[in-house]
């Protein structure tokens, strides 16, 4: 398979995680410290993801799509998809892919217990659910957050990974063993043991 070339003008935002965030407007970047995922574990995530060409990855709850877009430039020959519920977020998102000139990454608007899981290979979860916890750094207003919603996208996401086939591939960031489903075993951490790669028996 071809791997396909990328744009030479779009090495320049990957020096840094801070010329990276000069694609965004200044309320994105001022949340980037606490709830955007860092270039290197992009890269390290997206790398252990991007088991063989042409897998479809799923970025759950993507935000602005900064994994998508480091991914998809680490690893030019699989395909990345986020899901975010945020409106402007994927607006922002859809603006940085056009100005990178990625054709390897999708932004779907929409929540994700509407989305079907069987249409992507592996997964990353940056704990997107968390803001929805009392005492947690929230991205802005405009949700309704609970500790209901929390559990319930919880089990949703654990029901949708746990009907995956042998040998899907799961990498998190952030997150506690406990919201893994059984099944899958961690096969290597990183960052720290922030970052923790999983792989479905």
């Amino acid at each position: 398979m071809t791997i396909p070339s990328l744009p030479k003008h779009s090495d320049k935002w990957f020096d840094s995680d801070f010329k990276f965030h000069d694609l965004y407007p200044l309320y994105i970047r001022e949340l980037a410290q606490k709830h955007w995922t860092p270039l290197a574990v992009a890269q390290k995530a997206s790398d252990f993801l991007a088991a063989e060409p042409g897998v479809k990855i799923l970025d759950i709850g993507s935000g602005p799509g900064k994994f998508c877009l480091s991914g998809a430039y680490y690893n030019p020959a699989a395909d990345f998809y986020g899901i975010e519920q945020r409106n402007d977020l994927v607006f922002y998102a859809t603006i940085a892919k056009e100005m990178l000139g990625f054709n390897n990454v999708t932004f779907i608007h929409a929540n994700l217990i509407n989305l079907d899981f069987r249409e992507y290979d592996h997964f990353y979860f940056f704990n997107s659910f968390y803001e929805n916890l009392p005492g947690t750094y929230k991205i802005d207003n405009k949700l309704n957050y609970s500790r209901y919603r929390y559990n319930s996208y919880n089990r949703y996401l654990c029901d949708q990974l746990e009907k995956k086939p042998a040998g899907t591939r799961l990498a998190t960031y952030h997150c506690s063993e406990e919201e893994v489903p059984d099944g899958y075993h961690l096969v290597g951490t990183a960052v720290d043991h922030l970052l923790n790669f999983w792989i479905k028996a």
